[in-house]
């Protein structure tokens, strides 16, 4: 048996040694494009449970360790690989619940219940990945439940460096790079951290990695307060009031919504497994208590009164933007501020996007919120929620404009507290099109459709260079060279951006084709990016129209967008 401590120190050693091998990781990254962040996100996303994890006493159960671990993982997921290894520690979790130690047999079926919730999450699993490495890995743990959990532990490993070693045979594009799938490692090394522990030994020494800074919910339910001229008698629920309900069997979230709503505004209420997390402005407090009460046992409570807070805000004379820039400490906050739902806005949308230019797009195409984001570094799921929440929206469209972010945002769109319709967009020039072609007038199914429509119809065109020596559909390619990607495949290669980006955007016209923009990179210059706009001028047809924005993203020279 192993108590909480055991796997909170278990689950610690595991984070520390992926981060200590992230390097190696995301090396094994095979597709030549410099995007090689499988390491680093799955590093970042089990390192979001560290703090929490450092912070629980000895005496914790290991129901309470993995609740922990798991639920600090899903906020925290970065990209496809991240997200799959918070989904993988989430059942895990879920198979712990109520256990104050666990067995051989707890720990395998915990593995067997992760690997279940990841693969669901996953709409075409591939073998030959992470999901096929902590499959056989749990299968040969449910054969050794009779032994003690480290010699359990060990098979678990021995198998699932087997199925590790055996993945360049069920995907070729590995074999041909002479390399293992870089997701199977990094789970390899997270159970190879754990097993340290498990063993009897002290937790693998980390380098000191800084804590990612948690949303703050202080600003949650302020939103009235943004508006400097607005009158303190205009406030007539007067306290923010805030809890905790850890469920009785049988609870009914729905129920207490609506009780909530009869007695409040800015109501809102997320449910999981255990508790109702309940936010309401009401004129009586004791009301909304007496009544969550009969739900279950409350904690948590944060009661306000927002005339004293409106009173003293305009005393100071600044407004809610200014006063949260102002706080002690603003390192510790997210750059969004928590809103609520303002019930006559329909809709708001959230894009992700690297780079000043690329943000000042989405601004421009009326998003409420841009996420720092992309290729190189896959925003969590934490950063992309705050950003939901920031959108006082009772609607909330997501453009994650990169495949190895769509993950992430379905993570967020299950934890928001309003409703969130996440848009597939693969690519910057999706998510502008799909923004381009909302209609105010139609309801969310109807947009999503026709904005997702509109997206898939999109050419994008990629000008970067090669990361790694490599080898794609017969091509050898050399680092350092020039790229040319039309919608994600590798299409030329060149020694020349200018003659990469022209050729590239001359082959992507069409008969149709009616518009091409040319999204220029931080690492081109004004002049250059001019050049290569008048290049493709003369190069494309009379009745295309090309035109240029200054992006200012890393990693792509020139993002090219056809329609």
């Amino acid at each position: 048996m192993i108590t909480g401590q055991t796997l909170r120190d278990a689950i610690l050693s595991g984070a520390n040694n992926i981060a200590n091998q992230r390097t190696r990781v995301d090396e094994l990254n095979v597709f030549p494009v410099p995007d090689g962040d499988t390491g680093t996100n799955m590093s970042m996303t089990i390192g979001a449970a560290r703090a929490e994890l450092e912070a629980m006493p000895d005496s914790c159960t290991v129901a309470e360790a993995s609740k922990t671990a798991a639920s600090a993982m899903l906020r925290g997921a970065r990209g496809n690989s991240g997200v799959i290894t918070s989904l993988l520690f989430r059942g895990f979790s879920k198979a712990l619940k109520d256990k104050t130690e666990a067995s051989s047999a707890d720990l395998a079926a915990a593995l067997q219940q992760g690997v279940e919730a990841a693969y669901k999450a996953v709409m075409k699993p591939t073998e030959g990945t992470i999901l096929t490495v902590s499959r056989l890995a749990a299968e040969k743990a449910a054969e050794c439940t009779e032994l003690d959990v480290p010699a359990m532990w060990d098979a678990t490993l021995q198998a699932g460096q087997a199925a590790l070693d055996d993945t360049p045979n069920l995907l070729p594009v590995l074999k041909k790079a002479g390399v293992v799938d870089a997701g199977g490692q990094g789970i390899m090394l997270i159970f190879e951290g754990m097993k340290q522990v498990f063993d009897g030994g002290e937790i693998i020494a980390g380098a000191e990695v800084a804590a990612k800074p948690k949303v703050s919910s202080e600003a949650a339910g302020k939103g009235v307060f943004a508006d400097d001229l607005m009158k303190v008698e205009d406030i007539k629920n007067g306290y923010c009031t805030q809890f905790l309900i850890n469920k009785y069997e049988g609870a009914s979230a729905a129920k207490m919504r609506a009780f909530a709503e009869s007695n409040g505004d800015s109501v809102v209420c997320i449910e999981d497994d255990d508790v109702i997390n309940l936010h309401v402005h009401t004129a009586d407090p004791g009301k909304i208590l007496s009544e969550a009460i009969k739900y279950g046992y409350l904690t948590n409570f944060k009661i306000e009164n927002m005339h004293e807070q409106f009173l003293a805000r305009q005393k100071q004379g600044k407004s809610l933007e200014k006063q949260a820039s102002a706080e002690k400490a603003p390192s510790q906050a997210s750059e969004f501020i928590y809103a609520a739902v303002d019930p006559s806005r329909d809709y708001g949308f959230v894009a992700v996007a690297a780079g000043e230019g690329l943000k000042a797009v989405f601004t421009d195409l009326a998003a409420d919120a841009v996420v720092s984001g992309g290729q190189t570094m896959n925003p969590s799921t934490e950063d992309i929620l705050a950003a939901i929440q920031s959108v006082p929206a009772k609607t909330v469209f997501v453009l994650p404009n990169n495949k190895n972010i769509i993950m992430a945002a379905e993570q967020a769109q299950k934890l928001a507290d309003r409703q969130v319709v996440v848009l597939p967009t693969r690519t910057v020039p999706m998510g502008i099109t799909a923004l381009l072609n909302f209609d105010p007038s139609v309801n969310a199914e109807t947009n999503t459709i026709n904005m997702m429509a509109a997206a898939d119809k999109v050419s994008t065109g990629l000008i970067t260079y090669a990361a790694r020596d490599s080898e794609y559909d017969g091509k050898r390619i050399r680092k350092g060279e020039i790229m040319a990607l039309e919608n994600g495949k590798i299409v030329s290669t060149s020694t020349d951006i200018t003659k990469a980006t022209y050729r590239l955007a001359r082959n992507m016209c069409k008969k149709d084709s009616s518009f091409v923009t040319i999204i220029s990179g931080c690492d081109v210059s004004d002049e250059d990016a001019e050049k290569v706009t008048e290049i493709v001028k003369a190069k494309c047809p009379n009745h295309v129209e090309v035109s240029h924005i200054r992006g200012g993203q890393p990693v792509y020279y020139y993002m090219i967008s056809v329609e």
